[in-house]
């Protein structure tokens, strides 16, 4: 069995792990998963991802708001934002970025994730990206403000990653790398350093291959090691650990 596995981007306020939750994450070290990034989308997630790194001590929280998540937005976001930051178990901003996939208004979009942008700078934390078919103007936000950071469930290509690489931050890859037809995923996880590459899984999304189209945790990260490795033809074990490093560093975790 893989073990010290770093899931560094999760969602387990989901309604998938209603009936389950707690025994679900209460098992996790004894099935090699030591440390999980859940990751919010809105205030109220991001004050359930304290709860749970409060009551699990192998998670860890982020807050942040998320582009498909602006209806309603508290005219004093950005005040709860900061002080959800000041928990010593919150380690990032996030997750923030831009969705062009669904019919958001992309000047609402653009301005409240610049908007977070600039309050990580203030507070000196790390980001959590979402892109989702908004390359373009991601970046150019990215250029803008070079926050230290993430690029979750990278989708971009090779060239893409090199413009994050000359940023400074890091991606992520999930399930998607195991998918069958899966050309550039493939050729982002031959290419990226090691040193820029963390695992996760957008739990309970995107579950790899054998389980494709099934809820997904934090244990299938093992697959999706498996085939990084099989890629990059190392040891799965040895990329997990690399990877766990460098989740530690980048959130800032001992």
């Amino acid at each position: 069995m893989l073990n010290n596995i770093f899931d560094a981007h999760a969602h387990y306020d989901d309604k998938w792990f209603d009936e389950d939750r707690d025994a679900l994450l209460s098992s996790m070290p004894q099935n090699g998963v030591a440390y999980i990034m859940n990751a919010a989308v809105d205030l109220a997630t991001a004050r359930t991802a304290v709860e749970y790194a409060e009551a699990y001590p192998h998670m860890y929280a982020c807050a942040g708001i998320h582009p498909e998540n602006l209806d309603g937005l508290a005219p004093d976001y950005l005040d709860q934002l900061a002080q959800l930051y000041q928990h010593p178990r919150v380690c990032a901003i996030g997750e923030i970025g831009l969705d062009y996939h669904w019919d958001i208004p992309r000047e609402l979009q653009n301005r409240v994730f610049e908007e977070q942008l600039k309050l990580a700078r203030e507070l000196d934390a790390p980001v959590v990206i979402h892109d989702r078919e908004a390359h373009g103007d991601v970046m150019t936000l990215l250029r803008k403000y070079k926050p230290k950071g993430l690029m979750h469930c990278f989708s971009g290509s090779v060239e893409m990653l090199k413009e994050v690489l000359k940023l400074g931050m890091s991606i992520s890859l999930g399930g998607t790398v195991t998918f069958k037809n899966a050309r550039v995923p493939v050729e982002v996880a031959a290419a990226v350093p090691l040193d820029r590459l963390l695992l996760e899984t957008d739990a309970p999304y995107l579950s790899p291959v054998p389980y494709r189209g099934k809820r997904n945790d934090s244990t299938n990260i093992a697959y999706t090691a498996a085939r990084i490795a099989e890629i990059r033809e190392m040891d799965a074990q040895e990329l997990i650990d690399l990877t766990t490093e460098n989740a530690k560093k980048l959130y800032g975790i001992n």
